[in-house]
């Protein structure tokens, strides 16, 4: 059982499914590389399953269970690298455990690219042609870039699940005041996080948790013209939790000259004069948790 599957916590009524941003990367693959077929599938306790298709014309192929060395996927998922066969039926490189279905959809060149987190392949994403030869460079490059996304989005769902399961445990065990603290912290970290990665959807998930965060501890709705821009919010998180603008800048990847200028904004438009004031009215005007 992995990680995902050990128990259900508030992290997972946040969390997105990971099989939703698989299913977007296959059709990114189809789309950008015009490759006909595309399938993959999530790791679970060393077993991948195939669920998701693009271009198939059977279901032979669907909730297949690959255990781990089986098969073209199952070698790529153990040694956590690309993988191709460029003739399926007559390859000697893998195990034929499933030729039936794979050769009923009429596959022959295949390349498997592994979803690599933390040194352990979280899932596995095919592409294919009904003939034989190889599938090319563009594909390849198309299907590597695809799982370096996936994995970094991967990478970021678990830290800020990690963050908010620490959160739940030091609920259990500590007054409101120390929880209030603590998602004070996590709400600077995924601020941090979200300036990390350069895709915009990702980010937005981040910006979105972020938010809900500072919902969950506005006592009441507040009527307010005052607004922060998502820089203003990022840097305002980070002084809040006692850091200098050296050291803002750093976690946010700025100047510090330019942490400067977004805290001078912050202070006029909430009317305040020194970092302390402004991140109190902040938090009175519900712009910050």
């Amino acid at each position: 059982m992995n990680r995902r599957e050990s128990h259900v916590s508030r992290s997972d009524l946040l969390r997105p499914r990971d099989s939703d941003a698989l299913r977007s990367e296959l059709r990114r693959i189809a789309a950008v590389s015009g490759v006909p077929v595309v399938f993959g599938g999530e790791v679970s306790a060393h077993t991948l399953r195939l669920s998701e298709f693009h271009g198939t014309r059977t279901r032979g192929l669907d909730g297949l269970l690959i255990p781990s060395r089986s098969g073209l996927g199952g070698r790529v998922m153990d040694q956590c690298t690309p993988a191709a066969v460029s003739d399926y039926g007559s390859s000697r490189y893998i195990t034929h455990d499933y030729d039936r279905p794979v050769l009923s959809e009429g596959l022959r060149s295949i390349l498997a690219v592994p979803v690599v987190v933390g040194g352990a392949s979280r899932a596995v994403m095919y592409a294919a042609v009904r003939e034989r030869g190889p599938l090319g460079d563009r594909v390849a490059d198309t299907m590597v870039q695809a799982s370096k996304r996936l994995s970094q989005e991967f990478a970021i769902r678990d830290e800020v699940d990690r963050r908010v399961d620490m959160l739940e445990a030091h609920s259990q065990s500590a007054g409101s005041t120390v929880a209030t603290e603590i998602l004070r912290e996590l709400h600077a970290e995924l601020r941090t996080l979200s300036t990390s990665t350069t895709e915009a959807a990702v980010r937005e998930k981040l910006t979105l948790l972020s938010d809900r965060i500072t919902d969950a501890l506005r006592a009441a709705p507040i009527d307010t013209d005052v607004t922060l821009t998502a820089r203003e919010s990022d840097v305002l998180a980070q002084i809040a939790l006692g850091c200098t603008n050296a050291q803002a800048a750093e976690r946010l990847s700025l100047r510090p000259e330019t942490v400067k200028s977004y805290l001078r904004t912050v202070m006029t438009k909430t009317g305040t004069r020194t970092r302390h004031e402004a991140v109190v009215a902040a938090r009175k005007l519900g712009l910050l948790p």
